[in-house]
């Protein structure tokens, strides 16, 4: 493993795979390789954004890193510390470290608690407090710090909005005092009105409380919003990455611009649509060599016969083309 001395995760060469139910006893088993080897760094304090279109592993990556699903291959490192074959009992005490922000905040909240009781769980499941009184005092001090009034503290999340129901999530998320927290697609079931407040309270908190954020979007304009690093993902592999300014001024790979082609224009904005032939091919099934030569514009015989490798093309900007400099 190589990291810095500032990296708090380090993620080398991850698989994660999931077999396919077999419908017959003659049938031959098949895989899903949902994430298929899969590298990358996050520093302290920084915001690294996943993104890729629907089904190209984004969230699994981020289950498996809080090892809600355990990893085919690879290693997974938090801390310099490899926790790749750490059991439940043994992620425990890091629960405290890692916590994770999900999509819907409709159903990632436990209907049966209040507010209060949804807030303090991890509080009293991790023992970082242990009166009463202390806890009720932060979460009182989350509350406030999530734009949740007070008066919220016994009701339950079905008198909530989505909006709502997401800050009660990203204050259940701070209420260990985490290191890095993981957001898988925070913003996309809500309102547009409502993502900007979301994103500006995530904004908040990670410089208040020095936070490391794997953030997971399809979203382009919410990843630039958040982002200080991309990494692109194509059918379960990491295809492009980089700073984000780099990225979002100069895409490399083939994927990465018509994937950036289709964001809308400002008006007066010159910039042709890249349309891409076909659908994304199944993971279980995924092309040979590079995976994206099956509906890259350029093409080669090469590409159905080599996988390429993510290399450096300028100092922090790595891309997996052969045709990319």
């Amino acid at each position: 493993m190589s990291s810095t001395n500032n990296t708090i995760l380090h993620v080398n060469d991850l698989c994660t795979h999931f077999p396919v139910p077999k419908k017959s006893y003659f049938e031959k088993q098949q895989t899903v390789k949902a994430v298929n080897g899969v590298s990358f760094a996050l520093n302290e304090g920084e915001t690294l954004a996943v993104v890729g279109e629907s089904g190209c592993g984004k969230t699994t990556l981020g289950l498996t890193v809080m090892k809600l699903l355990e990893p085919t291959s690879g290693q997974i490192y938090f801390r310099d510390q490899n926790i790749t074959d750490y059991s439940r009992k043994q992620m425990r005490p890091l629960r405290s470290d890692i916590q994770m922000i999900f999509q819907d905040p409709y159903a990632s909240l436990d209907p049966r608690y209040t507010v209060e009781e949804i807030i303090a769980e991890p509080i009293r499941a991790q023992k970082v407090l242990k009166s009463e009184k202390e806890i009720l005092l932060r979460v009182l001090e989350l509350m406030d710090e999530c734009g949740l009034e007070r008066s919220y503290l016994n009701r339950y999340p079905h008198e909530f909005s989505g909006g709502q129901r997401q800050r009660i999530g990203i204050a259940r998320a701070l209420s260990v005092e985490p290191r890095l927290i993981i957001c898988d697609e925070p913003v996309s079931a809500l309102d547009v009105s409502i993502q900007s407040q979301i994103l500006n309270l995530l904004q908040r908190v990670k410089k208040r409380y020095k936070l490391s954020l794997l953030f997971i979007s399809h979203d382009l304009s919410v990843v630039h919003y958040v982002s200080e690093r991309i990494a692109v993902m194509y059918l379960g592999k990491i295809v492009e990455m980089g700073d984000r300014d780099s990225v979002f001024a100069r895409p490399r790979h083939p994927y990465t611009r018509a994937l950036f082609s289709s964001v809308p224009k400002i008006s007066g904005e010159k910039g042709e649509r890249i349309r891409l032939e076909g659908d994304m091919p199944s993971p279980v099934n995924p092309p040979s060599g590079c995976s994206f030569h099956t509906r890259c514009p350029i093409a080669a015989d090469r590409c159905s016969k080599e996988a390429p490798e993510l290399r450096e093309v300028e100092q922090g900007h790595s891309v997996s083309c052969f045709f990319s400099s």
